[in-house]
């Protein structure tokens, strides 16, 4: 049975600094990117309701697991075209997920590559299903 008191829902995460984020988001990755004054960033992702960014200053910790995945066709060449705008990915070298010179994981699974924003939050690209 479902229960439908719940039947939509929000994720958010926290950074250090709210302005970055904006930038980062908006700009780098090119998001739609609304402010909600005084309370932090909502961003529009088509197809779904959106990720609520708050600021929690120097409270803040970056999450050690990934907190938002961004399905795309192509992985690699998303890598290549985020990286001309600055996005630097992660290796995790010596790991059971270290990534190929391209930043992509192959190691099983889909293809996924990981990087992080300017509060340290994990994200990915990921292969699309």
């Amino acid at each position: 049975m479902t229960d439908t008191l719940l039947a939509t829902a929000f994720s958010g995460f926290s950074v250090d600094d709210l302005d970055a984020a904006r930038d980062f988001y908006a700009g780098t990755l090119g998001l739609d990117v609304e402010e909600t004054p005084g309370m932090g960033l909502w961003l529009r992702i088509p197809g779904d309701s959106g990720v609520f960014v708050y600021p929690k200053g120097d409270a803040h910790v970056p999450a050690t697991f990934t907190v938002l995945n961004f399905p795309v066709a192509d992985v690699t060449s998303t890598v290549a075209a985020l990286r001309e705008r600055g996005v630097a990915f992660e290796r995790y070298a010596g790991t059971p997920v270290e990534t190929d010179d391209d930043f992509v994981f192959r190691g099983g699974g889909p293809l996924i590559a990981w990087f992080t924003d300017p509060a340290g939050n994990v994200l990915s690209v990921v292969a699309d299903a």
